[in-house]
């Protein structure tokens, strides 16, 4: 493992699975930001999704000024995650003020299964 991806914590067990998912966030999450936005769509809804269910709660209702301050707090380009967010179904919008969709709107990936180390061993990020 390259120092790019090194991490610090417990050892990882070597017969550990880990899902599509984690293998994204870990590519694209470091101390709770992002270091960029995904480009393909698949990648991209793994860190929507993580941003819809760690920064908005269910029933809340957030002015497009508070999405922003906790968007910033991930990345810099808000504009293009909260537009994203909406297209994709995780966050409605009327009026100037956003809610989380129900988790049953969000995009479903049927794909996304557990694999471990030894059968993919690809970096998430290619």
């Amino acid at each position: 493992m390259d120092d790019h991806h090194a991490r610090s914590g417990p050892d990882i067990d070597p017969g550990h699975r880990f899902s599509y998912a984690d293998k994204v966030l870990y590519a694209f999450v470091r101390d709770g930001r992002l270091v960029s936005i995904p480009a393909q769509q698949r990648k991209r809804r793994v860190v929507l999704r993580w941003l819809a269910s760690t920064d908005f709660q269910d029933g809340e209702e957030v002015p497009e000024r508070d999405v922003d301050v906790r968007l910033a707090s991930r990345h810099a380009d808000v504009a293009s995650l909260r537009r994203y967010l909406v297209e994709e179904h995780y966050l409605a919008r009327a009026g100037g003020i956003y809610r989380r969709r129900p988790v049953a709107d969000w995009p479903r990936d049927p794909a996304d299964v557990a694999v471990t180390p030894a059968q993919d061993d690809r970096s998430p990020d290619e």
